[in-house]
């Protein structure tokens, strides 16, 4: 029987990957975990002593973990537009920097995403979290509007609001309180239902609409895309009552361990659904981890710099995949990155890619076969991209070189000066080359003189990528309007302040299907 099993598994691991018959099996559901600012040496499977991450570890044990894994940008923004569009942020326009809570522009309406890719394969599709590519005028650029049927989160960054009650019970949050944006808004779909969001309830009722999302879907035996966007572990961490003081890592630990219990709960729900061993699981971070916060801003581990910076430790990100019986389980040193996951998943449900330049490639031979990795290069975009300037690093193969770069979100007491936030740009001729194989911490820079075959390889695919982008039009540098910020009192004063809703609305989970 058990050979049977396996058998028959392995026939459905072949159509899946035969993507011209992979409409002839049942569609893999698709969770889609995004954490925020967690850097490489955050979690346990990575290196960190004294984190607790057992559902991570789990997944992790279970599934394929990723060693050399990349978000597309060292900042938010970018880098979730890159996700799931698999497009370069220079593409989409969604550069310089991030949105604020009352940007004009988001992520464009005409790119495709994620969840119009699977929508239009019959998948219902949800996101629950953090979304950060725009609400602007009548909430234009919401998820609604963008391929998710749902949606159950906090549009932007939650330090993007006046204080928040952080941690139990009703301590202040550490961090300088914002005054200029209205407080922070929970929407279910397009009408917020909290204002301020209960931040010490906030995960739990993330996790309960991921609940009734997986299960009524799971009931009617319908194929489905969630995207979970955590707000952990951005600054300024928060947790329950129940993960307050829970780790031995401060405030940080208590945020990832409420966001580990998370990531458990949603395991949970899939395998009491029954729809464990057809659901495909990935999770990553969109980018390193905010050194500016010190001890509350996470870990790279051994790599170099974090957040803000095109060193490894802005944009080498943790990973896993997971999915019982169909990916292979250990770990990979091969190449990938956040801009693959598009094109991986619509290769594997047997959809359309949008016909525009993608740069995500598929990461099949990587999930299943063990085999190499169909990306032999990544380019690395800063969290400000110039067009003069272009590419700031090129990886191809083992090396990296960096034409560019500057400091990131860093202290300027940091003891390697290039990670500060106060070293301006730097400009390198010849590049500085690095053997990441052997130097993942980019310490030792190599003699280029002694490697120009490496470098004219690294120059053809630099003048090669160039050559081929074509810049969207900036939708930062459309600016502000302060009556974008969202407000469940519209036409209220004084506004943003008045912008509350009259008690902590319980969201209806009901609607979350």
């Amino acid at each position: 029987m058990c050979a049977f099993v396996w058998m028959c598994r392995l026939t459905c691991l072949i159509l899946l990957i035969d993507y011209g018959a992979s409409k002839a099996v049942a569609k893999p559901n698709v969770i889609l975990l995004f954490a925020d600012d967690l850097g490489y040496g955050d979690l346990t499977m990575y290196g960190h002593p004294t984190s607790t991450n057992p559902n991570l570890e789990k997944m992790a044990s279970e599934g394929l973990l990723f060693t050399q894994f990349y978000s597309a940008s060292p900042v938010c923004s970018p880098s979730r537009a890159a996700l799931l569009t698999g497009r370069y942020q220079t593409r989409s326009g969604v550069y310089p920097g991030v949105f604020g809570s009352n940007s004009v522009g988001g992520l464009p309406l005409n790119e495709t995403t994620i969840a119009e890719g699977l929508k239009a394969e019959g998948y219902n599709t949800s996101i629950i979290g953090k979304w950060h590519l725009g609400v602007g005028k009548d909430n234009e650029y919401l998820p609604t509007r963008q391929g998710f049927d749902s949606y159950l989160g906090i549009p932007f960054s939650h330090d993007m609001c006046p204080c928040l009650v952080c941690f139990y019970p009703n301590a202040p949050c550490f961090d300088k309180c914002r005054t200029g944006e209205s407080p922070c808004p929970l929407f279910q779909n397009e009408k917020i239902v909290q204002q301020p969001a209960d931040f010490l309830q906030l995960t739990e009722n993330y996790v309960k609409g991921a609940e009734s999302f997986i299960k009524t879907n799971a009931n009617k035996k319908a194929p489905f895309f969630l995207y979970m966007a955590f707000q952990h572990t951005h600054h300024p961490q928060f947790a329950s009552k129940t993960f307050t003081n829970s780790s031995v890592r401060g405030k940080f630990g208590d945020a990832l361990n409420e966001l580990d219990w998370a990531v458990g709960q949603v395991f949970q729900f899939i395998e009491d659904a029954g729809v464990k061993d057809n659901t495909f699981v990935f999770f990553t971070s969109d980018n390193g981890p905010s050194l500016l916060r010190q001890i509350r801003g996470g870990n790279a581990g051994l790599l170099r710099c974090g957040k803000g910076t095109t060193w490894e430790g802005g944009q080498r990100v943790p990973a896993i995949a997971w999915w019982p019986g169909m990916i292979r389980t250990g770990k990979t040193m091969e190449v990938a990155a956040t801009v693959d996951v598009f094109p991986t998943l619509m290769n594997l449900v047997g959809g359309k890619l949008p016909n525009v330049t993608m740069d995500g490639v598929d990461m099949a031979p990587i999930l299943f076969n063990n085999q190499k990795s169909n990306r032999d290069f990544y380019i690395h975009y800063p969290t400000n991209p110039d067009k003069t300037l272009g590419v700031y690093a090129v990886r191809w193969q083992q090396y990296k070189a960096h034409y560019h770069s500057h400091g990131g979100l860093c202290p300027d007491f940091y003891p390697d000066t290039m990670c500060r936030s106060n070293y301006s740009l730097h400009s390198y001729d010849p590049p500085l080359l690095y053997n990441l194989h052997n130097d993942p911490s980019e310490i030792y820079a190599l003699d280029v003189k002694e490697y120009t075959d490496v470098m004219k390889e690294i120059e053809m695919v630099k003048a090669n990528f160039e050559a081929g982008m074509v810049w969207g039009e900036s939708q930062m540098d459309r600016g502000s309007n302060s009556s974008y910020d969202p407000c469940a009192k519209p036409g209220c004063t004084p506004f943003p302040s008045c912008c509350t809703t009259n008690s902590f609305i319980e969201p209806d989970m009901s609607l979350h299907v």
